[in-house]
């Protein structure tokens, strides 16, 4: 007898070749090739990881992907092409495991033309950046293919398009629904029952009927539940689906031989019944995880704004929503692109590392295309927009691993439940079927189908991503937009908040300014206003707003700026210095704020503010009082009894700190075991925001838009922090709540099927139930919980 070989890398029976190499075993040269690739590139744990996990590499020509070199192809289905270093997003369906996700996260080790490269696993998406000059599009994509990971490429996919609900999903459904209402109606005669001798005599038809009925529902209608449990079990994980899939082939086993030896009717009416609400469930939530997602990412834009000039050089500070293609955009020192657009006037200094990892800077000219999620460093920038805003791409670029601050949440507790979960249903359910095997054996199918079917984590696993969603998209609307759901759990555990004082406590146009020194010439304020367009710091934001110069664009030259003194640069032939005191050799006298201007290293004067204090403040830090409050400032402690008297439950107070004492200060306070949130600027405090647990980055009529933040939150909204506080503290009650509901249902759910007290059909009834009541119970109560904080905006 011939003993059935498998091939070492695909798992593949081996039909058409027989290749034998270094001791294996392969099934085509496809297969041997991504082999041996694995190995010399020191990755053979792959196959250590999940056994038979590979995937059988395509036996396409070559040439199938050429047409991508087409520069006008290239450009549509590419994210992001700059300098050597191009991003494209690839949807690869057959996805499917953890060891896909190794073995394509480590591309960069197998070629060293690959940057990085990142899955997204639920949209079954990778994204690769690349060297496009030593490697051609086609060829990545050949070399995907190669490796068993042929990418779906269409005008679809490089359009973006809001995904869509899966139309085989609804192809299924509608198949299980046909099947399932004319099963019931074939299945009439056998439950109304009676010696009818026209019933009795084509009692056969109808059953073989229903049996036809059935099996395109358990072949094709079930046929993702079969998927998912091979996956999982060729790659050593019994996940949720392994005893969905029994309960199938138990009722679908026992309806042929039932039917089959004339003993009864079978089940399956049931059956197709169990896969109509399971799909139905199914969609219910696809749906409604597609409504949050929509919501997030194109109706609740970034709280930030955008600096719009017009044609007469006149600025006005608009919503990154409101930027329309056409308009024309200012971008200072240190900030982020939002949209593609084309360099108008200024030197680019683009610093690409947002998008591809990398910190090295390519030059601009005017006339340049410019790519979204670029960094300007150095003088400011006019923009004119050729792109509507993608803020989907912008959330992806923000939530790339190289920004996140590595901790787990909820998630990985119900993770860790369902993987246990599943085990405990089996053994349930062996030990109630080998006790109904000797009390009734009738009942034993369907006790056993029962138990399999209505035991489900999906209520439980649903509970912490609705829930989150649901707040996110709360937050989202009232100007609080959070990173991610991990984000929320963070928020719910601080127990220290820190602020930085300018721009975020104090009103950024309300302050009070005088000037001390001799009277400035119309001609330097004109380039000292010039100057101050550059940088994004509050208080030259606010010195520009005061000097009544008028708006004129002047080419500004070498400008240079160092974080926490100040910056300089050549404007019309002359060298000016805006900063500190001793940023320009000068002492300061008195306890104040002021910034200080020179002129070819003679000193011209200085601008002295009087912070004004966003109103409520007060109120806001009376209700903090279980938080431990602390305040940074960069600048002297000229308010300190100020500060003191607004917030008398303070921890702490520092002032003259630069942007690297900030971080220290973040970082001595987490050794005490304090969970800190920062509240600052997002550039300027960009350290110390990466550094706490919780970064919110305050946006003030400013591009504060920074991979260093988990919260972007509009200024005007700093007094209400306590209400966004609370919403976050609330929704993981609401997870805790809606646990309990999921372990109720099942506990209730199973001491009924145990039992024998339930039929296969409510089982499948039961199911999605629970999952339903979780979402709506979700939905309401974040309603609530949302209007109690936020009346309007829930």
């Amino acid at each position: 007898m011939k003993v059935s070989e498998n091939c070492f890398h695909c798992g593949q029976g081996i039909e058409k070749e027989r290749i034998l190499f270094d001791e294996r075993i392969f099934c085509c040269n496809g297969c041997k090739s991504v082999y041996e690739i694995l190995n010399t590139n020191n990755l053979s744990n792959f196959y250590e990881l999940n056994k038979r996990a590979g995937i059988r590499p395509s036996d396409e020509s070559s040439t199938q992907y050429a047409y991508l070199d087409t520069p006008e192809i290239f450009e549509k289905v590419t994210d992001f092409s700059e300098g050597n270093t191009s991003l494209i997003t690839f949807k690869i369906p057959v996805i499917h495991c953890s060891s896909c996700i190794w073995l394509l996260e480590s591309l960069h080790t197998i070629n060293n033309k690959i940057n990085y490269s990142q899955v997204n696993f639920t949209r079954k998406t990778l994204q690769v950046s690349f060297n496009h000059n030593d490697l051609k599009l086609s060829e990545l994509a050949n070399f995907l293919t190669n490796l068993g990971y042929k990418p779906v490429i269409s005008l679809e996919t490089a359009d973006k398009n809001v995904e869509h609900l899966d139309k085989s999903l609804l192809v299924k459904f509608a198949i299980a629904a046909f099947a399932f209402g004319n099963g019931m109606f074939l299945a009439f005669p056998e439950y109304i029952g009676g010696e009818d001798y026209w019933m009795e005599h084509y009692k056969g038809l109808f059953r073989a009927l229903m049996c036809v009925l059935a099996i395109p529902v358990v072949v094709y209608s079930a046929s993702d539940y079969y998927k998912s449990a091979w996956y999982g079990l060729k790659n050593k994980i019994v996940n949720i689906d392994v005893p969905i899939v029994l309960g199938i082939i138990v009722l679908f086993g026992r309806s042929l031989y039932e039917v089959a030896t004339n003993y009864g009717p079978g089940y399956f009416d049931t059956l197709c019944g169990l896969l109509f609400f399971m799909l139905l469930g199914k969609i219910f939530q696809k749906r409604t995880y597609s409504a949050l997602s929509y919501d997030r990412d194109y109706k609740s834009f970034y709280p930030i704004a955008v600096t719009k000039v017009d044609f007469q050089g006149k600025q006005d500070n608009i919503l990154l929503s409101e930027i329309k293609i056409g308009d024309r955009i200012l971008v200072r020192n240190q900030e982020i692109i939002p949209v593609d657009a084309v360099l108008i006037n200024g030197e680019g200094n683009i610093d690409n590392s947002f998008i591809t990892g990398e910190s090295a800077t390519i030059n601009k000219q005017p006339g340049d295309k410019i790519f979204a999620g670029g960094k300007q460093i150095g003088s400011s920038l006019e923009l004119e927009v050729i792109k509507n805003v993608d803020q989907s791409y912008l959330t992806q670029l923000w939530n790339k691993e190289a920004f996140k601050k590595h901790e787990t949440g909820l998630d990985t507790l119900t993770n860790n439940v369902s993987k246990y979960f599943t085990f405990i249903i089996l053994g349930i359910t062996l030990i109630a079927g080998t006790y109904w095997y000797f009390i009734d054996l009738n009942k034993m199918f369907q006790v056993i189908s029962a138990i399999l079917i209505i035991a489900c984590p999906c209520a439980l696993a649903l509970s912490a991503p609705f829930t989150f969603g649901h707040i996110m998209r709360i937050l989202g609307r009232n100007k609080f937009y959070v990173k991610d759901t991990l984000t929320i759990e963070k928020i719910a555990k601080l127990d220290t908040i820190v602020f930085d004082k300018t721009g975020t406590i104090t009103h950024r146009k309300k302050s009070n300014i005088k000037f001390e020194g001799d009277e400035i010439k119309e001609f330097d304020l004109l380039n000292i206003k010039s100057l101050l367009k550059n940088s994004n710091h509050p208080l030259s934001k606010s010195l520009y707003e005061f000097i009544e110069a008028k708006d004129e664009y002047l080419p500004v030259e070498k400008f240079q700026e160092i974080s926490g003194k100040g910056y300089e640069a050549i404007v019309r032939g002359n060298s000016y210095k805006i900063g500190s005191a001793r940023y320009n050799n000068q002492e300061s006298k008195n306890l104040e704020t002021a910034v200080y201007i020179s002129k070819n290293g003679e000193f011209l004067g200085k601008f002295i503010f009087k912070n004004e204090y966003r109103e409520n403040l007060k109120n806001l830090f009376k209700k903090l009082t279980h938080y431990n409050i602390f305040i940074l400032s960069g600048d002297n402690s000229s308010e300190e009894n100020q500060l003191k008297e607004l917030i008398p439950s303070y921890r702490g107070m520092a002032f003259n700190q630069n942007p690297e004492d900030k971080l220290n200060y973040i970082k001595n306070l987490q050794d005490q075991n304090l969970k800190v949130a920062m509240l600052g600027d997002g550039l300027n405090d960009a350290g110390a925001l990466k550094q706490s647990n919780v970064g919110i980055a305050i946006a003030d009529d400013s591009n504060s838009f920074t991979p260093s933040s988990d919260v972007i939150m509009n200024g005007e909204k700093v007094v209400s922090l306590n209400n966004y506080l609370n919403v976050c503290k609330g929704s993981i009650t609401i997870v805790k709540i809606t646990f309990i509901i999921s372990f109720l249902y099942n506990i209730v759910g199973l001491s009924y099927a145990v039992t024998g007290h339930m039929h296969p059909l409510f089982a499948a009834l039961f199911m999605p139930a629970s999952s339903i009541t979780v979402v709506s119970f979700t939905t309401f109560s974040t309603w609530i919980l949302g209007r109690k904080y936020f009346k309007k905006q829930a």
